[in-house]
């Protein structure tokens, strides 16, 4: 799945295949070598990557790059039926392995506590070579894989233990002095399918709040065609054609009603439970759902330009993105698994060579430890030990640490109104100090009307001409205004020119008309004061009247401020308005600190400063004037209501158009962050205390399958539990 954007293509896939972290790093670093491409992430998680590209780079040199790593690329990303069929295949795959594994583990018990069973080595063997070739074909085919290209996955460690394991057994029985391993091997393949088995559903659940969001997707609709109503798949309809909605259907596509009215759930959108009512001329999301009524309405955007396809495919990006500590994980095993077989080899060789040496230690932890045996001989002790090692290493753990914790925080994040982009907003958000908050539009409602002027009526026409050029949030309230007024707009003003921060101007017969910022604020002070807007008509650099504005402040704004402070980050309004509005506004608020009539590269010098103070900043707009800061903000938070201008540059989109997600984004990504550092922690001390135990000769490999596949599923669970919070709890 591709878009454009700009000057450069993203994609995101599917890769089948993947089963570590080192499998990972092969697909990312190859990806990374091929011309054009800018930026590369890979998901264990998910199982899915997502690339930036320059515009001559297609989907399918992806696939094909992803191919020649041994891995299959697939250009779309796998859905539900194709993820279900896999769950299926693997959940068969251990159950054959645990039939064998079951009864020779009893046999295995009764062979080692005296009931000596002379034929049981053979059995071994025969139900090693079982396993590994039916149910464990996957694990060869795996390490197959990753042979013919030159580097090692876990496949390849539990394919070398089995192997080794299995070895002996045939050894045994050849008359070889070597104690049968074979039942390890069949433990090791079992243990290791059943742990893939859980992972699987757990990586299932854990991206459900995607299947969620697809579920939306209406894969038909009604439209009006010849005067009559019929049925069509959602790919065939067009942008300006009628669709009709009825009562209790899903909007297919986002359109504007142009007959009827409804009440519609938005809380796919909000985030928050409610009906919202719309009527003609409002726009319908593709996805919501109509309760009430009926109406008929013109298709403005289709296919991946619709805020549901737009929505996830930033879900599935976030997802599939990285966050800055993630690359001291790949580092880490970028070098795993090589240095773990070589200390693997070193081990087995050292207990070979000193074995009666070593002997006495393992006299003495036989009292403690139960699988330990002081009389199989060095071969047998070496070989022991060198499959303990190879099992432990498996890095697998590690490799999901970061993107399960983050496919459950943007799937937290996206419930409840909240599209993060990219995954390093993630643990940037962990360390902002100060947030910048825009006022029209973000701390007020954006929707202000006229409360009065001095403007005479002969010059309304121009001043709707004027406005109608603008896209600054309080032209709207004067376009309101004068069409109240029955106003005629259509009047030749040319050179209509809009200065971010300023006002309008334009010319009408020889005349400069400017609407915008007064030359002086003080003769408006009484208005300001209230939290009113004024703005000034001039005609050529004149005062000729003004027309005042309210904005009415957001219902949660006072809220959503109050829970900034309380978690230690300060809030600082940043806004192009006079001083006397910005501060009435504050007031309401609960804001101490205001900066006002600024320009939008004022705004962004702002942001810098702070920066260059060593604080850490976050911006929240939604007007062409904040791109700029929201771009140069360690952390930019557009509202979904805003312009695309400034949802583009930001990293975290707030799709409901309330302050208070501004709090609530910032602490989804602090938990986000603190579960993936205990993720990290918990992978790493698995290793650092397990290894140690494995070449000392203190850990049975079929436990440390079973301690591996413990710490994965440790990782897993915890990132779960960031799924079980809600947006109530987190403002508490």
């Amino acid at each position: 799945m591709g878009a454009e954007t700009g000057n450069e293509n993203r994609f995101t896939f599917g890769i089948d295949g993947m089963t570590c972290a080192s499998c990972v790093r092969i697909v990312d670093r190859s990806l990374r070598k091929m011309p054009g491409v800018k930026f590369v992430s890979i998901n264990l998680g998910t199982e899915k990557g997502y690339v930036i590209t320059e515009p001559g780079v297609t989907i399918d040199d992806i696939i094909a790059n992803i191919n020649s790593t041994g891995y299959r690329g697939l250009a779309e990303v796998p859905g539900e039926e194709k993820i279900m069929k896999d769950f299926k295949r693997s959940r068969r795959m251990m159950i054959e392995s645990l039939a064998v594994m079951i009864p020779l583990t009893v046999l295995m018990i009764l062979h080692m506590t005296g009931m000596h069973l002379p034929w049981f080595p053979a059995l071994e063997a025969a139900a090693a070579l079982f396993v590994l070739l039916r149910p464990g074909r996957g694990v060869i085919r795996g390490a197959a894989i990753a042979a013919i290209h030159f580097h090692a996955n876990m496949d390849s460690l539990v394919l070398m233990s089995a192997f080794f394991a299995m070895l002996t057994s045939f050894l045994n029985i050849s008359g070889v002095e070597i104690s049968s391993f074979g039942s390890i091997s069949v433990m090791l393949i079992s243990l290791h399918l059943t742990g893939r088995y859980i992972e699987s559903h757990l990586k299932y659940n854990a991206t459900s709040e995607i299947r969620a969001l697809l579920a939306m997707k209406p894969r038909d609709a009604f439209i009006v065609r010849d005067g009559n109503i019929i049925n069509i798949p959602v790919e065939s309809i067009t942008a300006g054609e009628i669709v009709a909605v009825r009562s209790g259907e899903r909007v297919p596509l986002d359109a504007r009603i142009t007959e009827g009215s409804c009440t519609v759930d938005e809380s796919m959108i909000t985030g928050e439970p409610g009906r919202v009512l719309r009527k003609e001329g409002d726009e319908l999301t593709g996805g919501t759902v109509v309760e009430n009524g009926s109406v008929k309405a013109e298709v403005i955007r289709t296919g991946e330009d619709t805020f549901l396809a737009r929505m996830i495919r930033l879900v599935e990006d976030a997802q599939s993105s990285k966050v800055p500590i993630q690359a001291m994980a790949d580092r880490i095993t970028g070098i795993f698994v090589p240095a773990i077989f070589i200390i693997a080899v070193l081990s087995g060789l050292t207990w070979w060579i000193n074995y009666e040496s070593f002997r006495p230690f393992l006299s003495w932890a036989s009292s403690y430890v139960p699988w330990i045996s002081t009389g199989t001989g060095a071969e047998s002790t070496a070989t022991f030990i060198f499959i303990a090692v190879l099992v432990i290493a498996c890095p697998c753990a590690l490799g999901l640490a970061t993107p399960m914790a983050l496919i459950a925080g943007s799937g937290l994040a996206a419930r409840n109104g909240l599209l993060i982009k990219n995954g390093e907003a993630i643990q940037t958000a962990g360390s902002i100090t100060t947030v910048f908050i825009d006022k029209t539009g973000t701390i007020t409602e954006g929707k202000p009307s006229v409360v009065s002027h001095t403007i005479a009526s002969e010059h309304l026409p121009v001043l709707l001409a004027l406005e109608n050029s603008s896209i600054h949030p309080l032209s709207s309230a004067i376009k309101e205004y004068c069409a109240g007024l029955s106003i005629n707009p259509q009047i030749n003003v040319s050179d209509i020119k809009e200065t971010a921060g300023s006002g309008v101007t334009g010319i009408l017969d020889s005349i400069e008309y400017f609407i915008g910022r007064p030359l002086d604020n003080s003769i408006y002070s009484s208005m300001m004061s209230r939290g009113e807007t004024v703005m000034e008509l001039r005609i050529n650099g004149a005062a000729a009247g003004y027309i005042s504005v309210a904005d009415p402040v957001k219902k949660d704004s006072a809220e959503a401020l109050t829970l900034l402070k309380q978690l230690g980050v300060r809030p600082v309004m940043l806004t192009g308005d006079s001083e006397e509005t910005a501060r009435a506004v504050a007031a309401a608020t609960g804001i101490d600190d205001v900066i006002s009539r600024v320009k939008p590269e004022e705004k962004l010098f702002r942001v810098q400063e702070v920066q260059k103070q060593g604080g850490h900043v976050c911006m929240a707009g939604d007007g062409i004037n904040d791109a700029a800061a929201l771009k140069a903000a360690d952390l930019g938070i557009a509202l979904g209501t805003g312009t695309d201008i400034s949802i583009e540059s930001a990293d975290i989109i707030i799709t409901s158009g309330r302050l208070i997600a501004v709090p609530a984004a910032i602490s989804i990504s602090r938990i986000t962050f603190r579960k993936i550092r205990q993720n990290l922690f918990r992978a790493s001390v698995y290793n650092l205390v397990a290894i140690p135990a494995a070449i000392t000769g203190l850990m049975h490999p079929a436990v440390a399958e079973i301690c591996m596949i413990l710490s994965s599923i440790s990782v897993i669970l915890n990132s779960a539990g960031i799924r079980k919070i809600n947006l109530q709890e987190i403002k508490k």
